[in-house]
Protein backbone atom coordinates (compact mmCIF):
# COMPACT_ATOMS: atom_id res chain seq x y z
CA UNK A 1 0.00 0.00 0.00
CA UNK A 2 3.09 2.30 0.34
CA UNK A 3 4.59 1.76 -2.60
CA UNK A 4 1.82 3.85 -4.72
CA UNK A 5 2.76 7.31 -2.40
CA UNK A 6 6.72 6.73 -2.74
CA UNK A 7 6.79 6.21 -6.31
CA UNK A 8 4.38 9.46 -7.27
CA UNK A 9 7.00 11.16 -4.90
CA UNK A 10 9.76 10.30 -6.72
CA UNK A 11 8.14 11.15 -9.67
CA UNK A 12 7.68 14.78 -8.42
CA UNK A 13 11.15 15.07 -7.51
CA UNK A 14 12.30 13.45 -10.41
CA UNK A 15 13.68 16.23 -13.51
CA UNK A 16 11.97 13.67 -15.82
CA UNK A 17 8.89 15.23 -14.57
CA UNK A 18 9.82 19.14 -14.71
CA UNK A 19 10.56 18.29 -18.34
CA UNK A 20 6.85 16.72 -18.87
CA UNK A 21 5.30 20.22 -16.71
CA UNK A 22 7.47 22.40 -19.21
CA UNK A 23 6.71 20.66 -22.39
CA UNK A 24 3.10 20.81 -21.30
CA UNK A 25 3.24 24.55 -20.76
CA UNK A 26 4.03 24.58 -23.93
CA UNK A 27 2.02 22.99 -25.56
CA UNK A 28 -0.84 25.00 -23.59
CA UNK A 29 1.12 28.18 -25.02
CA UNK A 30 0.50 26.93 -28.34
CA UNK A 31 -2.73 25.76 -28.41
CA UNK A 32 -4.15 29.06 -26.70
CA UNK A 33 -1.94 31.71 -28.95
CA UNK A 34 -3.36 28.89 -32.21
CA UNK A 35 -6.82 29.96 -31.06
CA UNK A 36 -6.68 33.51 -29.63
CA UNK A 37 -5.00 34.47 -33.40
CA UNK A 38 -4.97 32.67 -36.48
CA UNK A 39 -1.93 34.25 -37.64
CA UNK A 40 0.00 32.17 -34.62
CA UNK A 41 -0.38 29.06 -36.32
CA UNK A 42 0.96 30.44 -40.06
CA UNK A 43 4.39 28.56 -41.14
CA UNK A 44 6.42 31.41 -41.36
CA UNK A 45 5.24 32.41 -37.48
CA UNK A 46 6.33 28.99 -36.43
CA UNK A 47 9.56 29.69 -38.54
CA UNK A 48 9.66 32.99 -36.71
CA UNK A 49 9.55 31.21 -33.37
CA UNK A 50 12.39 28.78 -34.33
CA UNK A 51 14.54 31.37 -35.59
CA UNK A 52 14.35 33.64 -32.66
CA UNK A 53 14.98 30.68 -30.18
CA UNK A 54 18.26 29.56 -32.13
CA UNK A 55 20.32 32.50 -30.62
CA UNK A 56 18.66 32.32 -26.99
CA UNK A 57 18.87 28.41 -27.00
CA UNK A 58 22.40 27.94 -27.40
CA UNK A 59 23.64 30.97 -25.40
CA UNK A 60 20.77 28.36 -22.91
CA UNK A 61 22.97 25.55 -23.82
CA UNK A 62 26.07 27.18 -21.92
CA UNK A 63 24.42 28.49 -19.36
CA UNK A 64 22.95 25.09 -18.16
CA UNK A 65 26.44 23.67 -17.24
CA UNK A 66 27.21 27.02 -15.37
CA UNK A 67 23.67 26.49 -13.06
CA UNK A 68 23.84 23.05 -12.66
CA UNK A 69 27.43 23.42 -10.67
CA UNK A 70 25.18 26.17 -8.90
CA UNK A 71 26.72 29.15 -10.70
CA UNK A 72 25.75 31.59 -12.74
CA UNK A 73 27.40 33.40 -15.55
CA UNK A 74 25.87 37.38 -16.55
CA UNK A 75 28.46 37.49 -19.14
CA UNK A 76 26.75 35.29 -21.89
CA UNK A 77 24.70 37.85 -23.82
CA UNK A 78 28.09 40.89 -24.29
CA UNK A 79 30.07 37.87 -24.87
CA UNK A 80 28.06 36.27 -27.22
CA UNK A 81 28.51 40.36 -28.65
CA UNK A 82 31.98 40.73 -28.44
CA UNK A 83 32.54 37.07 -30.47
CA UNK A 84 30.36 38.81 -33.18
CA UNK A 85 32.67 41.82 -33.46
CA UNK A 86 35.81 40.09 -33.38
CA UNK A 87 33.94 37.74 -35.98
CA UNK A 88 33.50 41.31 -38.16
CA UNK A 89 36.81 41.86 -37.58
CA UNK A 90 38.61 38.78 -38.47
CA UNK A 91 36.30 38.21 -42.02
CA UNK A 92 35.73 42.02 -43.07
CA UNK A 93 38.67 43.93 -41.20
CA UNK A 94 41.15 41.49 -42.18
CA UNK A 95 39.91 39.64 -45.14
CA UNK A 96 40.33 36.02 -43.58
CA UNK A 97 38.25 33.02 -44.74
CA UNK A 98 35.19 32.61 -43.60
CA UNK A 99 35.70 29.59 -41.68
CA UNK A 100 38.88 31.10 -40.43
CA UNK A 101 36.41 34.43 -38.73
CA UNK A 102 34.03 32.08 -37.52
CA UNK A 103 36.66 30.01 -35.71
CA UNK A 104 38.53 32.88 -34.72
CA UNK A 105 34.63 34.24 -32.53
CA UNK A 106 34.39 30.84 -31.31
CA UNK A 107 37.45 31.22 -29.75
CA UNK A 108 37.44 34.86 -28.63
CA UNK A 109 33.90 33.34 -26.60
CA UNK A 110 35.82 30.34 -24.78
CA UNK A 111 38.47 33.19 -24.03
CA UNK A 112 36.16 35.27 -21.69
CA UNK A 113 34.83 31.76 -20.29
CA UNK A 114 38.32 30.48 -19.55
CA UNK A 115 38.78 34.00 -17.82
CA UNK A 116 35.55 33.39 -16.18
CA UNK A 117 36.94 30.16 -14.76
CA UNK A 118 39.80 31.25 -13.47
CA UNK A 119 38.70 34.22 -11.26
CA UNK A 120 36.08 31.99 -10.40
CA UNK A 121 37.91 28.83 -9.34
CA UNK A 122 41.23 29.88 -8.81
CA UNK A 123 40.86 33.85 -7.38
CA UNK A 124 37.89 32.79 -5.40
CA UNK A 125 35.54 35.36 -6.98
CA UNK A 126 31.91 35.07 -6.49
CA UNK A 127 30.28 33.72 -10.10
CA UNK A 128 27.90 37.02 -9.59
CA UNK A 129 30.88 39.36 -9.35
CA UNK A 130 33.52 38.08 -11.73
CA UNK A 131 30.62 37.48 -14.61
CA UNK A 132 29.60 41.45 -14.04
CA UNK A 133 32.92 42.36 -14.31
CA UNK A 134 33.25 39.93 -17.74
CA UNK A 135 29.44 41.57 -18.99
CA UNK A 136 31.25 45.17 -18.27
CA UNK A 137 34.49 44.26 -20.15
CA UNK A 138 33.61 42.74 -23.05
CA UNK A 139 30.88 45.30 -23.86
CA UNK A 140 33.36 47.68 -23.33
CA UNK A 141 36.07 46.14 -25.82
CA UNK A 142 33.23 45.46 -28.46
CA UNK A 143 32.56 49.10 -28.34
CA UNK A 144 36.16 50.01 -28.95
CA UNK A 145 37.44 47.22 -31.29
CA UNK A 146 34.83 48.15 -33.38
CA UNK A 147 34.62 52.30 -32.96
CA UNK A 148 31.12 52.33 -31.83
CA UNK A 149 30.00 51.01 -35.22
CA UNK A 150 27.90 47.98 -36.91
CA UNK A 151 30.93 45.67 -39.18
CA UNK A 152 28.47 44.27 -42.36
CA UNK A 153 29.14 41.22 -43.87
CA UNK A 154 28.18 42.68 -47.46
CA UNK A 155 31.48 41.72 -49.02
CA UNK A 156 30.87 37.79 -48.05
CA UNK A 157 27.06 36.58 -48.63
CA UNK A 158 28.11 33.08 -48.00
CA UNK A 159 28.30 34.21 -44.46
CA UNK A 160 24.86 34.95 -44.17
CA UNK A 161 23.84 31.97 -45.93
CA UNK A 162 25.38 29.95 -42.58
CA UNK A 163 22.21 31.01 -40.44
CA UNK A 164 19.68 32.24 -42.93
CA UNK A 165 20.40 30.09 -45.82
CA UNK A 166 17.66 26.99 -45.87
CA UNK A 167 19.85 23.32 -46.99
CA UNK A 168 16.23 22.07 -46.59
CA UNK A 169 14.32 24.16 -48.69
CA UNK A 170 16.43 23.02 -51.53
CA UNK A 171 15.83 19.20 -50.39
CA UNK A 172 12.17 19.64 -50.00
CA UNK A 173 11.07 23.14 -51.94
CA UNK A 174 8.50 24.91 -49.60
CA UNK A 175 10.13 23.76 -46.15
CA UNK A 176 12.49 27.04 -46.08
CA UNK A 177 13.38 26.69 -42.59
CA UNK A 178 16.91 28.84 -41.40
CA UNK A 179 19.95 26.87 -41.03
CA UNK A 180 20.28 28.17 -37.99
CA UNK A 181 17.56 26.11 -36.33
CA UNK A 182 19.56 22.80 -37.49
CA UNK A 183 23.15 24.88 -35.79
CA UNK A 184 20.59 24.84 -32.79
CA UNK A 185 19.48 21.49 -32.85
CA UNK A 186 23.25 19.94 -33.57
CA UNK A 187 24.48 22.29 -30.68
CA UNK A 188 22.29 20.99 -28.04
CA UNK A 189 23.31 17.21 -29.30
CA UNK A 190 26.64 17.83 -28.66
CA UNK A 191 25.68 19.30 -25.16
CA UNK A 192 23.78 16.93 -24.33
CA UNK A 193 26.01 14.01 -25.30
CA UNK A 194 28.93 16.36 -23.10
CA UNK A 195 26.83 16.43 -19.93
CA UNK A 196 25.54 12.71 -20.24
CA UNK A 197 28.41 10.95 -21.59
CA UNK A 198 31.71 12.46 -20.62
CA UNK A 199 33.49 12.57 -17.22
CA UNK A 200 33.32 16.84 -17.43
CA UNK A 201 29.11 16.18 -17.56
CA UNK A 202 29.71 13.71 -14.41
CA UNK A 203 31.68 16.65 -12.59
CA UNK A 204 29.54 19.19 -13.71
CA UNK A 205 26.56 17.36 -11.41
CA UNK A 206 29.03 16.62 -8.76
CA UNK A 207 30.14 20.01 -8.36
CA UNK A 208 26.46 21.25 -7.92
CA UNK A 209 25.64 18.80 -5.51
CA UNK A 210 28.44 18.48 -3.49
CA UNK A 211 31.61 20.42 -4.13
CA UNK A 212 33.39 19.89 -0.87
CA UNK A 213 33.12 16.01 -1.21
CA UNK A 214 33.79 16.39 -4.55
CA UNK A 215 36.82 17.94 -3.65
CA UNK A 216 37.42 15.19 -1.27
CA UNK A 217 37.37 12.11 -3.56
CA UNK A 218 40.22 14.18 -4.81
CA UNK A 219 39.08 15.73 -8.02
CA UNK A 220 40.41 18.72 -9.16
CA UNK A 221 37.23 20.80 -8.94
CA UNK A 222 39.42 24.36 -10.30
CA UNK A 223 40.49 22.58 -13.06
CA UNK A 224 36.95 21.23 -13.60
CA UNK A 225 35.06 24.42 -13.10
CA UNK A 226 37.16 26.35 -15.04
CA UNK A 227 36.34 24.21 -18.32
CA UNK A 228 32.87 24.08 -17.43
CA UNK A 229 32.86 27.88 -17.57
CA UNK A 230 35.21 27.91 -20.95
CA UNK A 231 32.61 25.45 -22.05
CA UNK A 232 29.54 27.92 -21.25
CA UNK A 233 31.92 31.03 -23.67
CA UNK A 234 32.41 28.19 -26.35
CA UNK A 235 28.23 28.29 -26.58
CA UNK A 236 28.56 32.14 -26.03
CA UNK A 237 30.84 32.11 -29.33
CA UNK A 238 28.74 30.16 -31.55
CA UNK A 239 25.70 32.52 -30.51
CA UNK A 240 27.59 35.14 -31.49
CA UNK A 241 28.20 33.82 -34.88
CA UNK A 242 24.68 33.04 -35.43
CA UNK A 243 23.63 36.61 -34.15
CA UNK A 244 25.85 37.93 -36.45
CA UNK A 245 25.30 35.61 -39.92
CA UNK A 246 21.77 36.48 -39.12
CA UNK A 247 21.52 40.14 -38.87
CA UNK A 248 24.54 40.01 -41.74
CA UNK A 249 26.57 42.44 -39.06
CA UNK A 250 28.14 42.71 -35.81
CA UNK A 251 26.05 45.31 -33.76
CA UNK A 252 28.77 46.34 -30.96
CA UNK A 253 25.47 47.87 -28.90
CA UNK A 254 23.63 44.24 -28.85
CA UNK A 255 24.16 41.77 -26.36
CA UNK A 256 22.32 43.00 -22.96
CA UNK A 257 19.33 41.64 -21.64
CA UNK A 258 20.46 37.90 -23.57
CA UNK A 259 21.35 37.03 -20.40
CA UNK A 260 18.17 37.44 -18.83
CA UNK A 261 16.48 35.02 -21.34
CA UNK A 262 19.11 32.30 -21.50
CA UNK A 263 18.82 31.99 -17.57
CA UNK A 264 14.97 32.40 -17.80
CA UNK A 265 15.34 29.33 -20.48
CA UNK A 266 17.59 27.28 -17.62
CA UNK A 267 15.17 27.74 -14.61
CA UNK A 268 12.13 27.13 -16.92
CA UNK A 269 13.36 24.00 -18.08
CA UNK A 270 13.96 22.79 -14.90
CA UNK A 271 17.76 22.82 -13.82
CA UNK A 272 17.65 23.97 -10.26
CA UNK A 273 19.73 27.62 -9.23
CA UNK A 274 21.04 25.13 -6.32
CA UNK A 275 22.60 23.23 -8.86
CA UNK A 276 23.15 19.60 -9.04
CA UNK A 277 19.75 19.26 -11.38
CA UNK A 278 19.36 20.05 -14.74
CA UNK A 279 19.04 19.01 -18.65
CA UNK A 280 19.67 20.05 -21.92
CA UNK A 281 16.19 18.92 -23.00
CA UNK A 282 15.00 20.90 -20.55
CA UNK A 283 16.85 23.44 -21.84
CA UNK A 284 15.90 24.28 -25.03
CA UNK A 285 11.59 23.63 -23.91
CA UNK A 286 12.84 26.71 -21.76
CA UNK A 287 13.93 28.07 -24.50
CA UNK A 288 10.93 27.39 -26.53
CA UNK A 289 8.38 28.40 -23.90
CA UNK A 290 10.09 32.21 -23.60
CA UNK A 291 10.10 32.72 -27.84
CA UNK A 292 6.69 31.07 -27.79
CA UNK A 293 5.31 33.64 -25.24
CA UNK A 294 7.43 36.53 -26.76
CA UNK A 295 5.65 35.64 -30.10
CA UNK A 296 1.93 35.32 -28.69
CA UNK A 297 1.92 38.15 -26.83
CA UNK A 298 3.34 40.50 -29.99
CA UNK A 299 0.97 39.22 -31.85
CA UNK A 300 -1.99 39.90 -29.52
CA UNK A 301 -0.48 43.42 -29.70
CA UNK A 302 0.38 42.99 -25.83
CA UNK A 303 2.60 45.90 -25.36
CA UNK A 304 6.68 44.94 -24.58
CA UNK A 305 6.77 46.18 -20.86
CA UNK A 306 3.73 43.40 -20.27
CA UNK A 307 5.52 41.03 -21.84
CA UNK A 308 8.38 41.57 -19.69
CA UNK A 309 6.29 41.41 -16.80
CA UNK A 310 4.52 37.85 -17.65
CA UNK A 311 8.58 36.61 -18.78
CA UNK A 312 9.30 37.48 -15.01
CA UNK A 313 6.04 35.92 -13.30
CA UNK A 314 7.07 33.03 -14.71
CA UNK A 315 10.77 32.65 -13.92
CA UNK A 316 9.63 33.20 -10.46
CA UNK A 317 6.75 30.77 -10.94
CA UNK A 318 9.23 28.15 -12.29
CA UNK A 319 12.14 28.78 -9.13
CA UNK A 320 8.97 27.87 -6.58
CA UNK A 321 7.95 24.77 -8.38
CA UNK A 322 11.76 24.00 -8.05
CA UNK A 323 11.55 25.20 -4.51
CA UNK A 324 8.46 23.07 -3.73
CA UNK A 325 9.78 20.09 -5.29
CA UNK A 326 13.07 20.14 -3.62
CA UNK A 327 11.01 20.17 -0.39
CA UNK A 328 9.01 17.40 -0.75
Amino acid sequence: MKTEPRNAKTLFRSDAMQRIMAFSALIVLFIGFSIASPYFRTFDNFVGILLATAVNGVLALGATFVIITAGIDLSVGTVMTFSAVLTGVFITNWGLPIPVGILGGILAGSLAGLINGVLISRMKIPPFIATLGMLYATKGLSLVISELKPIYFNDTPMFREMAMGSVLGKIIPGLEVPNAVFILFGAAFIAHIILSRTILGRYTFALGSNEEATRLSGVNVASWKTAVYTLAGMFSGIGGVLMASRLNSAQPALGAGYELDAIAAVVIGGTSLSGGEGSILGTIIGAFIISTLTNGLRILSVPQEWQMVVTGAIVILAVFLDILRRRR
